[in-house]
């Protein structure tokens, strides 16, 4: 069997890997293992084809991998749905206990309860959401 054929069989069977692992290494050995076949193809001597290959992997994975990662990574995540309640500001419709309560978060009302239950927070005043249990709102008054 011809070495080119060898090198472009690696690199198929690296690219099928990788679809299975998704970690970009692969299909980066991959990669070289297809540029590998294209120079066994013009004729270099297999023990300079292997060097073909290390260095370009070497090189690749050192530094294309990375830069993938980070790219595919994308930005972190922003917090969504009642996550992102967490840490708003809100308006006390009515008394606030560590019983119940009413509170308008961003236009919407929601059921809460002070974070300490010993306090009692009047109508009017502002407080934090310090989290989210269930559909009711944990406020905490600012200062």
């Amino acid at each position: 069997m011809d070495p080119w054929l060898v090198w472009l069989i690696v690199a198929g069977a690296l690219a099928v890997a990788e679809i299975f692992t998704l970690t970009a290494a692969l299909g980066i050995l991959g990669a070289a293992a297809a540029v590998t076949a294209g120079t066994a193809a013009l004729g270099l001597p297999p023990p300079l084809q292997f060097v073909v290959f290390a260095a370009l992997a070497a090189v690749s994975l050192l530094f294309v991998r990375p830069a993938a990662v980070r790219r595919l990574g994308g930005p972190p995540a922003e917090p969504f749905g009642v996550d992102a309640l967490v840490g708003r500001p809100a308006r006390v419709v009515s008394e606030v206990t560590g019983a119940g309560g009413r509170v308008r978060i961003g236009g919407e009302e929601w059921t809460a309860r002070a974070y300490d239950e010993a306090l009692v927070i009047p109508p009017g005043a502002t407080v934090d959401v310090m989290e989210i249990d269930g559909a009711t709102a944990v406020v905490y008054p600012r200062e």
